[in-house]
C-alpha cells in the first residue's frame, strides 16, 4: 500500500490527503454540476465521463489546441492549494480541467500532452484508484496509488514522462479538478503554451497508451 506521507512509489509522484475541507469540497462539486458539461470524445469514440476546459482545451475530434474561457475566479483558491502544494505559482497554472465520472466512468491508459509540464489533480466525491505502468523488457511494471477525496496529487518529472496512468471505472460518481502548467520547452515569447506542431499521435483503439 502507498502511504502518502512516505517516499513515493515513483519518482515524481506526490499525493497527500485532506488539502481541503468537506464544506470546500460540497461547494466545488456544487460549482461543477452547475457547469455546461460535455462528454469526453475522441474521434468518433464519446467517453462516459463529462469535461469541461478553461484557460486551453484540446479538441480530440480535430487535433485544435487553443485557448478557451478563462479559469474561473472560483476555482483560483483551489489553484493556489495545488500550486503551493507542487511548488509553483499560481498564474503558472494556466490550465483547468474539471471532470465529472459517472457510474462505469474512467480513464484510460495514456500520457498527458507534452505541450503541457506539471499536472496537479485534486480529487473529489469518492474514493478512486489511480494506475500506473511502464514497458519493460517483459511486458508492464505496474503501480496503484489511492486517491482518496479531498487529496491531491501531482505528477512531474519520471512518472510524468516515462508512465501512463488511468483511472479504474467506479460504480459511484466522483469528481476531479485538475491544473497544468505549460511545459517550458512550448513556451511561446509571450508565455504561453504553443499549439504541438502535429496532432493527437494516432491510435489503434481509444484510450489505448495515447496522449492526452
Amino acid at each position: 500500500m502507498f502511504d502518502l506521507f512516505d517516499a513515493p512509489i515513483i519518482p515524481g509522484l506526490a499525493a497527500v490527503p485532506d488539502v481541503i475541507t468537506v464544506i470546500e469540497e460540497s461547494a466545488l462539486i456544487a460549482r461543477i454540476e452547475a457547469l455546461d458539461l460535455s462528454p469526453f470524445r475522441f474521434q468518433q469514440w464519446t467517453g462516459k465521463r463529462l469535461t469541461r476546459s478553461f484557460g486551453w482545451s484540446y479538441d480530440f475530434e480535430t487535433g485544435r489546441f487553443a485557448p478557451t474561457d478563462p479559469i474561473p475566479d472560483w476555482l483560483f483558491p483551489v489553484r493556489a492549494i495545488a500550486a503551493r502544494f507542487a511548488g509553483l505559482e499560481p498564474d503558472t497554472l494556466v490550465q483547468a480541467l474539471v471532470i465529472r465520472y459517472d457510474p462505469g466512468a474512467g480513464i484510460g491508459w495514456h500520457k498527458d500532452r507534452p505541450v503541457f509540464e506539471h499536472v496537479i489533480g485534486i480529487s473529489l466525491g469518492n474514493d478512486a484508484a489511480m494506475r500506473f505502468r511502464r514497458r519493460t523488457v517483459s511486458g508492464f511494471e505496474r503501480r496503484t496509488v489511492p486517491l482518496a477525496p479531498r487529496s491531491v496529487y501531482h505528477l512531474s518529472d519520471e512518472v510524468r514522462y516515462g508512465w501512463e496512468h488511468s483511472i479504474a471505472a467506479m460504480e459511484v460518481p466522483r469528481w476531479s479538478i485538475t491544473f497544468r502548467s505549460p511545459s517550458q520547452k512550448r513556451l511561446s515569447p509571450g508565455g504561453a503554451p504553443q499549439p504541438p506542431r502535429s496532432a493527437l499521435a494516432s491510435a489503434s483503439q481509444p484510450e489505448q497508451g495515447r496522449t492526452v
